[in-house]
């Protein structure tokens, strides 16, 4: 039998799943508790008991679905500071936006509400935290831009690519195959490596990869 803390973390979990839904059907602004609440088929109190205000769910939804991402952060930061270091926390980066990929369409499709609230502020800083991760101390501007492009490429491309046939698996694949291109083109150490004879750039180098910077 299930413990009463279980069965609170049940329903908590519940009714994040049923408001987003909702609020990706109508729109964050268009749905109410109630709604919530009847789409649920308890009672306004019930809920209450749980989250006084719709912020309260997404602010919940948002710690619970992030959390992959802290702990990364957490990771990233006691690592040395390698390419392949760069390469894993994109890789890891992947995983947590696929786990979380409800939440991040959400939040994609309601950028202008998201800055508005408490979230939108935590995300940001979380983005720069990673951009810092993964770019070189004193890295030139366009090697920032890389970095930063390699991180929302990721955001943008989850939400773009449902749209475009395939197996998401294989889209995902791709998405990161890109963000690590430009990740890799953003560090000397893939530079050099990328480089043919006498410091000409093989396909993979820079050049072949100026349409995606």
């Amino acid at each position: 039998m299930a413990t009463p803390q279980a069965r609170r973390s049940n329903t908590r979990q519940r009714i994040q799943d049923v408001a987003l839904e909702l609020f990706a059907e109508h729109g964050y602004e268009k749905t109410s508790l109630r709604e919530i609440a009847e789409k649920l088929d308890v009672t306004k109190a019930a809920l209450y008991y749980h989250f006084k205000t719709k912020e309260d769910i997404l602010i919940g939804l948002f710690q619970d679905l992030t959390r992959p991402i802290d702990e990364l952060i957490e990771w990233g930061q006691e690592q040395p500071r390698t390419l392949e270091t760069k390469k894993e926390l994109i890789r890891r980066y992947s995983d947590a936006l696929s786990t979380a990929a409800p939440l991040f369409r959400f939040m994609q499709e309601n950028q202008a509400t998201v800055r508005d609230l408490s979230i939108g502020e935590s995300f940001k800083q979380r983005m720069l935290t990673l951009f810092e991760l993964l770019k070189e101390p004193g890295a030139e501007l366009a090697d920032q831009v890389r970095c930063i492009t390699a991180l929302f490429s990721m955001h943008a491309g989850m939400f773009a690519m449902q749209h475009i046939e395939g197996d998401p698996e294989d889209k995902r694949k791709a998405i990161l195959e890109v963000a690590t291109e430009l990740i890799t083109t953003a560090n000397p150490a893939g530079r050099q490596a990328a480089e043919g004879p006498e410091g000409r750039e093989g396909p993979g180098g820079p050049e072949g990869l100026a349409g995606l910077a």
